[in-house]
């Protein structure tokens, strides 16, 4: 049985509210799965409100094309073995117009084989290395890591270590045992060669974990300088917990955190998070402020609550709405739904969105990186207000970008509250 729809619009509307059948335009839709159960649900719920405020504008101002947009979307339960099926639904009994990508890795993945048969035009949410063995012509990924997605996401981290004095030399890499990690966990290899750390304790954990004493433990037995995380949202606030009551202080913590940039997980964790440095695709700095996002963000965040959605959205917003700002451009330029058509007009442009200029490479991944690393800095209390604006989440890399000095070490940064 299949899971049931989460429609992501109130279209069609009841036959009393609706205009002329006879006359009103066919409404185009575009289908995917979001996981709105399951681990990534904050996150995944996030960008279902960001596409839906998107639909409505675009709606608001005659559709695409002159027609009406509807949105089909299904809960993937954050199950890979579901992604296949809906997809097939999607295409062959929802008979979409279009198909985008869900979110993350874990969803995207399992689509493409799919998408590589039927030649659709696929523009996905995040998602690391989707397209690096498939290269696909016909995906592109809405997330600013660059034509290296792997190193990209991680370089800021190992760049900032070192160059910090004393000289940092070894480094810890702990990440949850799931598909996601896979890729930023080889990119975290990849640089702690290029910057000449080396690395003496590796070490997967079960998502299911609870008690992350004994990893920590094991980490402080190699007595690593840099303790590299990739996780999700709940492994997250376990770990940021559990290191902060450790006797173990590394120079510098964090990295890959899926997790930090949730506003809930910011505000349980509070001051937990002082001192850990992680990447970030946005942050609300004055040199991001790119046209629309903040007018996009204020609409947010008035329905969020109401929502029951992150209460800023500063990490899913901004990409998911410029989504579908270049899944609008490139339908309205090409005059149409031809995938071959699409995906050429997208592979040539370059899309003004919310995010800034974006412009995709070879694979599909933007021809430029735009990763930034933010520190935690004087975090007090659990109130979301203080991470309104930058002044809690500084961004330290890359220098184009920055807004504040990163404070090392770990414990410098402690004793800074």
């Amino acid at each position: 049985m299949w899971p049931s729809p989460g429609r992501c619009n109130s279209w069609p509307r009841p036959p009393e509210a609706r205009p002329d059948i006879a006359t009103a335009p066919a409404p185009i839709r575009i289908g995917y799965c979001l996981s709105l159960t399951g681990p990534l649900a904050d996150n995944s719920r996030s960008a279902r409100l960001a596409h839906e405020i998107w639909r409505e504008g675009i709606n608001s101002r005659g559709g695409l094309l002159g027609r009406p947009v509807e949105l089909v979307c299904y809960d993937d339960q954050a199950n890979a073995d579901l992604v296949l099926g809906l997809y097939q639904r999607l295409i062959d009994e929802d008979k979409v117009d279009l198909v985008i990508g869900g979110y993350g890795t874990n969803t995207l993945l399992p689509a493409m084989p799919l998408i590589v048969e039927r030649e659709r035009f696929f523009v996905g949410l995040m998602g690391l290395g989707v397209n690096n063995a498939l290269l696909c012509p016909h995906y592109f990924a809405m997330t600013p890591t660059g034509p290296d997605p792997n190193a990209a996401l991680t370089e800021g981290f190992f760049a900032l270590a070192a160059e910090q004095k004393p000289r940092l030399e070894t480094v810890a890499l702990v990440s949850a045992d799931a598909e996601f990690s896979r890729n930023p966990v080889l990119g975290a290899k990849a640089n702690a060669e290029k910057y000449g750390i080396k690395v003496v304790h590796e070490t997967t954990y079960p998502l299911s974990t609870e008690d992350f004493t004994p990893v920590i433990d094991a980490v402080a037995e190699s007595g690593s300088d840099l303790l590299f995380l990739c996780s999700y949202l709940a492994d997250s606030i376990g770990l940021a917990r559990t290191i902060r009551s450790h006797h173990f202080q590394p120079k510098m913590v964090g990295g890959a955190m899926i997790g930090p940039q949730n506003t809930a997980v910011k505000t349980r964790l509070g001051p937990l998070l002082n001192g850990f440095v992680n990447y970030e695709y946005w942050a609300p700095v004055p040199k991001m402020m790119f046209p629309g996002v903040q007018e996009l963000l204020n609409t947010y965040q008035e329905r969020a609550g109401e929502a029951g959605v992150d209460l800023l959205g500063h990490y899913m917003v901004p990409l998911a709405y410029a989504q579908m700002q270049v899944v609008a451009q490139a339908v309205e330029a090409t005059g149409g739904f031809d995938d071959a058509s699409l995906s050429a007009y997208a592979r040539e442009e370059t899309f003004p969105t919310v995010m800034g200029d974006v412009r995709f490479g070879v694979k599909g991944e933007w021809s430029e990186p735009r990763v930034l690393q933010v520190q935690f800095q004087g975090i007090s209390g659990h109130e979301v207000g203080q991470f309104q604006n930058g002044s809690r989440q500084v961004v330290v890399s890359p220098p184009e970008s920055s807004s504040g000095e990163l404070v090392f070490s770990y414990a410098e940064a402690l004793a800074a509250e």
